[in-house]
């Protein structure tokens, strides 16, 4: 099992500036100790992950202040850009990495993104998909033809070249499981979150089988699941320093939603009060079954059991509402871990995790119902 670190901030004391320095600083800690990657995303107008409007930028920061993990996007939302640029982009970032660089590809959700190309909004799905094959080609330095000025088809062939002949590609999960049957289909990796032990099971299963269908090894794709992820000496103790900023993280994510539901003229039928209890639950039950808070033990009996799973990588998302200083004393930690996970096979058998924590006031309910009604 391999380990990553992932950003996507809700908004929070410090100051872009401060964001900036602070994701540096973490990615030159893993870097020297042997994780995967470091991931960073896309998003727009909004506060919840507002300090990342282009992980292209980012990434050539990160590019040349590194030089072991792989850069990655996660994602870029393909609807909202023009392939040519995406590749232009990579390329660059490839380059000043030394070949370090990949992209996660997202159909895009929010109705108040889509200001770049309205039209897109409808089709998102069929016009991310439909250019997996236009970016591979351009990566490997394919001539590709793209409308022109009077109606005529101009043929592009990129600039910079990159330094790998082939582009490692994600494409993300959240709520649709034909996602990973598409990603089985057409060879690419995923990037997903845990709402459901049982649903992560099969969909995998489903994208180990639809590669193999497909004339892909089956084994070959990277399964990667993001986690909150802070580690620390006690589980209790943990607890009690996590659980206000997640609810918080949450509540956030919650508002963003209902934003966009105002946006899209549905509901998802919850008040603010509603809305803070449903928050308290879903903390309870990140903490307890879904996330990497808690003790090295703790953390490393749920890394065992994804890798039961058949997932290949986790992705630990650090920047949920801790103090930068705190999430940077913890690091050594979380490197414990990696050292576990990475000399640890997986067993065959499903490990039993800990129990559902010191203060499940969830009552070990699944609260994943709610990440699946949009």
């Amino acid at each position: 099992m391999e380990l990553s670190v992932y950003f996507f901030s809700a908004n929070d004391r410090y100051d872009f500036g401060e964001r900036y320095r602070f994701i540096l600083d973490v990615a030159r800690f893993i870097d020297a100790r042997g994780f995967a990657a470091i991931w960073t995303p896309e998003r727009h107008f909004q506060e919840f992950g507002g300090s990342f409007p282009n992980p292209a930028v980012l990434s050539a920061a990160l590019a040349v202040a590194t030089e072991n993990i792989d850069i990655r996007a996660g994602s870029v939302v393909l609807p909202h850009h023009h392939p040519v640029r995406v590749v232009e982009e990579w390329s660059l970032v490839d380059q000043l990495s030394g070949g370090r660089a990949g992209v996660c590809v997202a159909t895009g959700w929010h109705q108040g993104d889509f200001v770049f190309y309205p039209d897109r909004y409808e089709t998102r799905r069929e016009d991310t998909l439909g250019h997996i094959d236009t970016l591979r080609g351009l990566w490997r330095g394919e001539s590709v033809a793209f409308p022109g000025p009077g109606g005529r088809d101009l043929e592009v062939r990129t600039f910079p070249r990159p330094r790998q002949p082939e582009l490692p590609l994600w494409l993300v999960h959240t709520s649709n499981p034909r996602t990973w049957l598409d990603a089985g289909r057409r060879g690419l990796n995923i990037l997903t979150l845990l709402t459901s032990w049982e649903k992560l099971e099969e969909n995998v299963a489903a994208y180990r089988a639809a590669r193999a269908e497909a004339g892909h090894d089956p084994a070959a794709g990277v399964v990667t699941v993001g986690m909150h992820t802070y580690v620390g000496s006690d589980d209790e103790d943990v607890w009690e320093l996590v659980r206000s900023p997640v609810k918080q993280y949450l509540s956030s994510f919650m508002s963003q939603q209902r934003q966009d539901d105002k946006v899209s003229g549905t509901s998802r039928g919850t008040d603010t009060a509603e809305q803070d209890k449903l928050a308290e639950l879903m903390a309870e039950d990140y903490y307890s079954r879904r996330s990497l808070l808690g003790s090295v033990d703790k953390c490393a009996a749920t890394v065992d059991r994804l890798g039961a799973a058949g997932v290949d990588e986790v992705a630990c998302l650090v920047d949920f509402g801790l103090p930068f200083p705190t999430v940077l004393d913890a690091l050594p930690a979380l490197d414990e871990l990696r050292r576990r996970c990475s000399a640890t096979t997986v067993r065959d058998v499903r490990p039993t995790l800990p129990g559902p924590g010191p203060r499940a006031a969830s009552g070990g309910r699944d609260v994943s119902w709610y990440y699946d009604r949009g």
